[in-house]
């Protein structure tokens, strides 16, 4: 059965709010220590065998196991005092006004337990972990525990962005030079206002070299789209923001990636979610996204049968796999995923440079978008 679908207010929900949330949970597992009860952290499972698909919403959910962590089991005490210690933590950055990248979080955490040899952790992985299974127990993201990851994506087009969190800065993102702006980690909105916008539609752009190419050629003007490039598998911060906008600002998603198993999967986790963060897709998948390129079909439709290249054994066997994926069921991705395999072929979205430099801008997307050559 899935888990009980998020109320949207939860988008809305304040640091201190978070805060009150934080404590509660210490609150019960304080009151068990008192009452002399083996105090228990509880938290959602997570792996694959507690993700769904709810085929209603068409986002990828977390199931309803959980799974628990008893103080007086020795196999769980370490664990449990690491969880304690990143509860405690995240809940003075959050009354403090406070933000940390989850590496500086290790560091503050980390010392040797009074005259032992045992430290309280031994590498980043294991106080990630801990992050993870709070964010899960309290029912939130890590932005809005004010915890955030290295930035990754870039954002330009006709969007004006005021980031309080550094005096109220008001800013176009078509006005920062060819660079545009790069997006941060966290993009909750007590820190990034997205206050307007006249573009038509958000087009989001697996490689860093496309994204510059249509950047040069004035793509987004000519078309009044936004361009976020993600740099290959979208960031957290990049798909939190892309739901952002396409919620807020009502602007449809458009994603442009390779035409291969993987670039095709990068454009599933911004539309339905990923299997990691399954519990998050309320927060960050765009369900109504739809896919504008590359296809094979555009290697007979536009005559690149020159310039594609070999897929590997890797790509073959993403694209099996892909088969079996509950939202990869329709026709259209099914006969797309069986042709790769059949094939063996795959084709950049730089291979359009082939026609010419300027025909990716002038031409492929504008007709794609004019005619609505998607895949669902």
């Amino acid at each position: 059965m899935a888990k009980t679908v998020k109320n949207k207010e939860n988008e809305k929900i304040t640091p201190k709010q978070i805060a009150l949330k934080l404590k509660t949970m210490a609150d019960g597992i304080t009151k068990q220590i008192d009452s002399k009860i083996d105090p228990v952290f509880t938290t959602q499972q997570r792996g694959r065998s507690n993700v769904e698909f709810d085929e209603k919403r068409r986002v990828l959910t977390l199931g309803d196991k959980v799974t628990s962590r008893n103080f007086l089991n020795i196999g769980h005490a370490k664990k449990f005092m690491q969880t304690m210690m990143v509860t405690s933590k995240t809940h003075d950055y959050l009354t403090q006004n406070k933000t940390a990248s989850i590496r500086e979080v290790y560091y503050e955490l980390k010392h040797t337990l009074g005259k032992s040899k045992e430290n309280t952790f031994e590498d980043q992985t294991e106080s990630d972990s801990c992050i993870v299974d709070l964010e899960h127990s309290v029912d939130t993201i890590r932005e809005k525990l004010n915890l955030h990851a290295n930035p990754k994506g870039t954002l330009y087009g006709d969007i004006t962005i005021i980031d309080r969190k550094h005096n109220s800065d008001e800013f176009n993102a078509s006005k920062l030079g060819r660079g545009g702006w790069s997006i941060m980690s966290r993009i909750e909105p007590e820190e990034i206002e997205i206050k307007k916008t006249n573009a038509d539609y958000i087009l989001v752009i697996e490689t860093e070299a496309m994204y510059e190419r249509l950047v040069e050629e004035g793509f987004a003007k000519k078309n009044k789209a936004i361009l976020i490039s993600t740099g290959g598998q979208a960031a957290r911060g990049t798909r939190r923001l892309i739901h952002r906008i396409h919620t807020e600002k009502k602007l449809p998603v458009y994603m442009f990636t390779d035409g291969d198993p993987y670039g095709w999967y990068i454009y599933s986790v911004v539309k339905q979610g990923s299997m990691a963060l399954a519990a998050h897709s309320d927060f960050l998948a765009v369900p109504d996204a739809k896919y504008i390129g590359m296809t094979l079909e555009d290697v007979e439709d536009f005559g690149l049968q020159n310039v594609t290249e070999k897929m590997k054994e890797g790509d073959i066997k993403r694209a099996k796999e892909m088969l079996d994926y509950p939202w990869f069921q329709n026709k259209e991705w099914q006969a797309e995923l069986k042709k790769a395999i059949q094939l063996k072929i795959r084709i950049e979205q730089q291979a359009l440079a082939n026609k010419s430099l300027s025909f990716v801008a002038d031409e492929y997307l504008p007709k794609k978008i004019k005619k609505k050559e998607f895949l669902p």
